[in-house]
């Protein structure tokens, strides 16, 4: 049992335990729940993620039609983390604390969110591993996520990639945007670099040869909220004019074979089984698990 993880529903294709040390399996991912939604501003629910998203993979085949492979073995399900609701600062420090232990057995960290806050605690655990100037963040929102504060807060789901880029990452891609604040829209910072969801629609081929050209560890953070909100209608901030599904498929699968060093997929605001957020959002987790 890992640091402040407790037993839920498994994601499908998980092995029985949720304990490396009750496995002879090699691992390689770690998948764990985030049910925190502290600094959600518009509308709340994102604590129902982990476990909407659990359900949803049920659907899916092991087989990944599109890759030609099946889901590996190896996929453990750590349980949620213990957050404490309302208090950004302590359920970081779990979740950070958490990572650092994934981390140190050489498996892969998911993170089902929950708002979008909790990158930062990933994404640190990580940049402390690996070294500074190292990491490629690929940020997939309709939203840039760059304000220096939001609401009096330097910690939220609005400010998540302006701290990201306190850490000093290699470089910060983000893909789908299509909203912005004037500070957010025009920071100047080398390590940037935005698509926004037109340039998707009308060149994807040339992101796809960005995507492609990216050597080095990768951290992909997923936003739900990039898909337009006729796919993913059950989130914190729901932006027209998204992606779809299958943009996003094509994107993702071009990352096959690169050192892709962990994810997550945050801001799924829902309770209902069957819920169109909740079944793309495990697609793409589904996904992910298989470009290895």
């Amino acid at each position: 049992m890992f640091l402040h993880t407790e037993n839920v529903l498994k994601f499908a294709f998980s092995n029985e335990t949720n304990d490396p040390y009750e496995t002879s399996e090699s691992l390689k991912f770690g998948i764990l729940g985030v049910p925190f939604d502290g600094t959600t501003s518009y509308l709340p629910g994102a604590r129902f993620g982990p476990r909407t998203v659990r359900e949803a993979s049920y659907n899916f085949e092991a087989y990944n039609f599109q890759l030609k492979k099946t889901v590996p073995t190896g996929v453990l399900d750590l349980g949620d983390i213990e957050v404490v609701h309302g208090n950004f600062k302590k359920t970081c420090s779990k979740l950070k604390s958490t990572i650092d232990d994934v981390l140190s057995q050489n498996i892969i960290p998911i993170s089902i969110g929950g708002d979008h806050s909790i990158s930062f605690c990933i994404i640190n655990a990580i940049t402390q591993a690996l070294g500074e100037n190292k990491l490629t963040v690929i940020h997939f929102d309709a939203h840039m996520d760059l304000r220096d504060e939001y609401g009096g807060e330097k910690y939220s789901h609005a400010t998540v990639m302006r701290r990201i880029l306190d850490l000093n990452p290699l470089q910060l891609i983000q893909i789908g945007v299509r909203s912005a604040a004037e500070e957010e829209a025009t920071l100047s910072d080398e390590r940037l670099t935005s698509f926004s969801s037109h340039q998707v629609c009308e060149d994807i081929e040339n992101i796809i040869n960005c995507l492609k050209n990216i050597s080095g560890p990768i951290y992909i953070s997923f936003d739900i909220d990039v898909l337009d909100p006729a796919y993913a209608p059950s989130t914190g901030t729901p932006s027209p004019c998204g992606l779809d599904p299958m943009q996003i498929e094509k994107l993702i699968l071009n990352l096959e074979s690169k050192e892709l060093v962990g994810m997550d997929l945050v801001e799924v605001a829902s309770t209902e089984i069957g819920d169109s957020t909740a079944m793309n959002a495990a697609k793409i987790i589904f996904d992910f698990l298989c470009l290895h």
